[in-house]
């Protein structure tokens, strides 16, 4: 069951464009890669060498490692459009999520490594094969070299929207070196607990730092949905939320924290596609689908904290 509308169309061109002819791209790129020398990317802040083979705690050194890249068609209706979304799945990540679906590329770090170089290849490549925009998963760890290959495919003429699709576990730091770089935000809020975000996911001190990451996202991109002609997203927030089995993700304080201190209308792609995976195969608590009534609770808090825009899915048992 879907609840969008209220998006704006107006196309625009991408805003790296602007960035990358002032030399200013050039310049967070050089940035961004004197970050890696004690590394403070993202939350953890584990301060590794990277530059120096040092691993972090999203099991990468400096080398950077891709998993796949695709056109995707199953991200959310302004993301994926009719071509699909030119996804590149980035291999590690700086969280442990219990339960995550895509956990070879994720915790075993599945995948090759690749030159920035040959980055900024693929991102042309999909932009050949009819891609929407190019979609960033799991990229926090290698933004340095996310904005390097950005100034090499740049040059080759890429013109595609950027889409920074994250946990939510996000640095404001980082986050700004991003600033009229990424295009569309498309993070998650996974939890309104602390204790429950360490425990399952491996964030300290989750729910501030992502609350600080959204309003960061929001300050720089707005509440509106920018849409071409085609209804796909040029610029914006999206918010994902997924709700977990008894209540843990907390999704009643989660989307009214959303309503209350961003905006009512943000999108929020609600999602109930739970299933156990990786270490919650066999959990007493995560070892299950989330049920229609556990479902519903989230489906009538969306309601009634009146958030305007976004997607709801169909649960098996409607």
């Amino acid at each position: 069951m879907s609840k969008d509308g209220g998006a704006n169309n107006v196309p625009g061109d991408p805003s790296y464009l602007s960035l990358y002819h002032s030399g200013e791209l050039a310049r967070r790129a050089e940035r961004a890669w004197v970050m890696l020398e004690s590394c403070c990317l993202c939350p953890h802040e584990c301060g590794v060498n990277r530059l120096a083979g040092k691993v972090g705690v999203c099991r990468s050194s400096a080398e950077l490692k891709i998993a796949s890249w695709t056109l995707h068609p199953w991200e959310e209706p302004p993301i994926s459009g009719l071509s699909g979304s030119g996804t590149i799945f980035f291999s590690g990540c700086t969280g442990r999520c219990r339960f995550c679906q895509n956990f070879p590329i994720s915790q075993l770090v599945a995948g090759n490594v690749f030159s920035v170089e040959r980055l900024a290849e693929m991102m042309l490549e999909l932009q050949s094969r009819g891609a929407h925009n190019i979609n960033l998963v799991t990229a926090t760890h290698f933004v340095p070299h996310v904005l390097a290959a950005l100034l090499c495919a740049v040059k080759g003429g890429l013109r595609l929207p950027l889409v920074y699709n994250t946990s939510g576990y996000e640095s404001v730091e980082t986050l700004r070196l991003l600033d009229r770089v990424v295009d569309v935000y498309l993070p998650d809020a996974k939890y309104a607990n602390d204790a429950v975000a360490r425990r399952l996911s491996g964030f300290p001190r989750y729910v501030e730092v992502n609350r600080a990451a959204l309003q960061e996202m929001y300050r720089q991109v707005g509440e509106d949905l920018v849409l071409d002609g085609d209804d796909i997203a040029r610029r914006g927030l999206i918010v994902r939320h997924m709700v977990l089995p008894s209540g843990l993700a907390g999704s009643t304080d989660v989307l009214t924290w959303i309503a209350d201190e961003l905006s009512p209308r943000i999108h929020v792609s609600l999602m109930g596609q739970y299933f156990p995976a990786y270490r919650a195969v066999g959990d007493p608590i995560l070892g299950r689908k989330v049920t229609f009534e556990e479902y519903l609770i989230a489906l009538e808090a969306f309601d009634a904290v009146e958030l305007e825009r976004g997607w709801r899915q169909f649960h098996e048992d409607e």
